[in-house]
């Protein structure tokens, strides 16, 4: 998803092959490529497209037929900061398809660390969270889009996190590093 054409071409194959969409399940995520430093614009134009602007392509593509099909469309998100504007834009596209009478269900999942080796070597004295297990993760995040549910959060403290952001931005931020080694991840 670090190209801008590969969502387009993604979903066309879908759609080729399987002749329509029922689900589209948005999960993926990307680190700083390697060679780049983290805070750089390459980085961050990067971090944008794979964990933000890809989404919402994929989407952009996949509406139609989601919308024949009166499917659901199920968005892995996290509480990391590239993330942040995946519930943004998928509440506001929610609201729009709502007024519009479209029956396309939209599943927000906040979650946690899973117990992946990758993901465990990825935030190695990054934070302090202890991983959750990913096939829980994985069997709330079907559960949810099955029943069409508006949200998802695994572990359940992440909808208090969720919750907070809105209502306390600032004590929010708080509880947040206190899962992180912030030196750590500066130094990322």
């Amino acid at each position: 998803m670090a190209s801008p054409e590969a969502p387009e071409s993604v979903v066309q194959f879908a759609l080729d092959k399987l002749g329509g969409l029922d689900y589209l399940v948005l999960n993926h995520i990307g680190g700083v490529p390697a060679g780049t430093r983290a805070r750089t614009p390459q980085a961050t134009r990067w971090l944008m497209q794979v964990n933000f602007l890809s989404y919402v392509q994929l989407t952009s593509r996949a509406l139609p037929s989601l919308t024949d099909s009166k499917g659901s469309l199920v968005v892995v998100s996290s509480l990391l900061a590239a993330k942040f504007a995946l519930d943004s834009f998928f509440g506001s596209l929610r609201r729009e398809l709502d007024v519009q009478d479209v029956n396309v269900a939209i599943t927000m999942c906040v979650l946690g660390l899973r117990d992946r080796a990758s993901a465990a070597e990825a935030v190695r004295g990054v934070t302090r969270v202890k991983a959750a297990p990913g096939p829980k993760a994985a069997l709330a995040v079907i559960r949810g889009g099955a029943t069409r549910a508006a949200g998802v959060f695994y572990p359940w403290r992440f909808h208090l996190l969720c919750l907070l952001r809105r209502w306390l931005p600032r004590p929010r931020a708080w509880f947040i590093r206190q899962d992180l080694n912030v030196t750590a991840a500066a130094a990322a």
